[in-house]
């Protein structure tokens, strides 16, 4: 018997080719052949096994994947099959920015999208100047988007054509590769396993499992390194080791591979050159902390990656390396405030990435209500290092007064940008010219992001203090994850705050009303020729007093500093 004659009869639907659907007693009627098509799907990709409720974003990729949208008899027949009411696929399938829902009657959107990046680097290198010329072309059966930051700054301004991600993109270029259907993402060059295991790799994880090396020792040589958590958090990674360790089992963990922060892009940097250095420091937390499961979340901007991951994970499972710990990747679907550790820890539940109230926190009540080790992707690379290298190695890196390297994303309008390893605490003075060979031809350096869209912007002016956690704070701005983005004598920082806010605008859960509501009104007062000042200044003040997560609370920062230290912009 056919699987979908199968799966027909044992749920009592009509054969395959009968247009009649199930009635139901109440609600939505399933369609018998979406049902039989989508049970198929979830067979064929998983097997014969139960669904789960934590699979709901997984499963929503694999229709869509396979059909180009999620049609609403699609959605009804997933809701059937897991049964879960139609609102609760709904209203997950609606908050991800990358699934395509298609109401019945309605048109399925075109077989190729071109999606521009419109956040602040792409904008500086004509981002507003390419969407304009893609939308005049009008090239047939292509849809053109706006997207938010790619993760891909150092290569300005980037598109990606299907999931083909194309770097200094142009007009000509974005419309070849559409033409010709060449949507597929790109492989990188990376250090494989085999070339890693040349390298010495998996060597101190062997020395960990055969217990060679306690937990207890290996935990105080990252205490002694003072690793701080690289995600923008800065929380001593020894420490949450081992408060994680401290709570009853069982114990999961949690990988942040979701860096969505405008500028950031040093996680993708790592994983697409030597991704093994990352998962030997995943294993090693994992049996440190006697993790039952990891789960690897990665932002959906990363096609190439979540390839790469699966393929290498693979050769590590093979080895008998990950026998102390299942693993999983999870596929996020487009949404910034994924990268709040708690609102990751929803989406991977299956369910809205809306950020948590705390406490409690992750580390005690996190995935499916257990303790949970959240990690970023940086954090754990330098794991092995630090640990055969020694921890004064990493610790005594730093410059004036600061402890440890920082992995720099650095872009905008610089001659040299990209990922710049450097001690923690250089000055952006020295970070420009020492590191990115100055400025561009033509431009002077007048001010800077130095963490990305929520960190801040600084003049020139402040061009000695050092880049690290906690030393930003009296000038109202942060480091954060070190997306640090340059501006020049040729950008009005009016213009930049504005780009700023509408990313927050767009990327708001709505959780909260302080967020919600506070980033729309920000960024209508802020197109108006003359900014209402007394209000933005409420506004802000309110975000940031009021707001649930950090986004918010951050969201008033750009207006902030525009305030402070660029009103000759206004």
């Amino acid at each position: 018997m056919s699987v979908v004659k199968h799966v027909a009869m044992k749920r009592g639907h009509p054969g395959r080719g009968r247009k009649k659907s199930r009635a139901l007693p109440k609600g939505r009627q399933v369609d018998a052949d979406a049902l039989v098509q989508v049970r198929a799907l979830l067979d064929h990709q998983f097997g014969r096994r139960p669904v789960q409720r934590d699979m709901l974003i997984e499963y929503l990729h694999l229709i869509q994947d396979q059909y180009g949208c999620l049609s609403s008899k699609h959605l009804a027949a997933l809701a059937d099959i897991m049964k879960l009411s139609m609102t609760e696929v709904y209203e997950v399938a609606t908050f991800y920015a990358h699934f395509d829902i298609v109401k019945e009657g309605e048109a399925k959107p075109p077989a190729t999208t071109i999606r521009v990046c419109d956040s602040i680097a792409c904008q500086l290198a004509g981002a507003e100047a390419l969407i304009a010329e893609l939308e005049t072309a009008k090239p047939a059966g292509v849809r053109i988007l706006r997207a938010p930051c790619m993760g891909r700054c150092e290569m300005a301004p980037v598109a990606e054509v299907g999931h083909n991600h194309i770097g200094n993109a142009t007009k000509a270029q974005l419309l070849e590769a559409a033409a010709n259907g060449l949507t597929a993402p790109h492989s990188p060059d990376y250090i494989d396993y085999q070339s890693y295991i040349k390298e010495g790799g998996y060597k101190l994880l062997n020395s960990c499992l055969s217990e060679a090396l306690s937990a207890e020792e290996l935990i105080a040589k990252l205490d002694r390194s003072e690793l701080k958590g690289l995600g923008g958090a800065g929380f001593p990674t020894g420490r949450k080791w081992n408060i994680v360790r401290g709570f009853d089992g069982p114990r999961l963990m949690a990988v942040n591979a979701d860096e969505g922060e405008p500028g950031t892009f040093k996680d993708r940097y790592y994983l697409e050159t030597d991704p093994h250095r990352f998962i030997e420091g995943m294993l090693i937390g994992a049996w440190a902390v006697a993790t039952e499961k990891c789960y690897i979340y990665v932002r959906d901007e990363y096609p190439a990656i979540i390839a790469l991951l699966k393929t290498e994970i693979d050769k590590v499972k093979a080895a008998g390396l990950a026998d102390h710990v299942e693993i999983e990747i999870r596929r996020g679907a487009g949404a910034y405030i994924c990268g709040e550790e708690s609102a990751m820890i929803e989406s991977i539940e299956g369910k809205r990435g809306l950020p948590r109230n705390r406490p409690p926190y992750v580390a005690e009540v996190g995935l499916f209500g257990r303790p949970t080790l959240e990690n970023n992707v940086e954090t754990l690379f330098w794991v092995r290092d630090i640990v055969e290298k020694g921890p004064e190695w990493f610790a005594n890196a730093g410059t004036n007064g600061c402890k440890g390297l920082r992995s720099y994303s650095v872009s905008g309008r610089i001659k040299n940008p990209g990922v710049k390893l450097a001690p923690a605490g250089i000055s952006i003075k020295d970070l420009i010219n020492d590191y990115c060979d100055g400025m561009l031809d033509g431009h002077t350096f007048k001010a800077y992001l130095p963490g990305g869209a929520s960190g801040g912007i600084l003049p020139a002016s402040i061009d000695q203090s050092p880049l690290d956690f906690g030393t930003l704070q009296e000038y109202g701005c942060f480091i954060g994850s070190a997306a640090v983005v340059v501006f020049s004598d040729q950008d009005n920082m009016k213009d930049v705050a504005l780009n700023l806010m509408r990313f927050f605008e767009d990327e708001s859960c709505g959780q909260c009303t302080p967020c919600r509501v506070g980033t729309e009104k920000a960024v209508k007062v802020m197109l108006k020729p003359k900014w209402d000042v007394e209000l933005l200044v409420d506004l802000s003040t309110v975000m940031t007093d009021a707001s649930i997560c950090g986004l918010g609370q951050a969201a008033g920062n750009p207006i902030n500093c525009v305030l402070k230290y660029f009103p000759e912009d206004l």
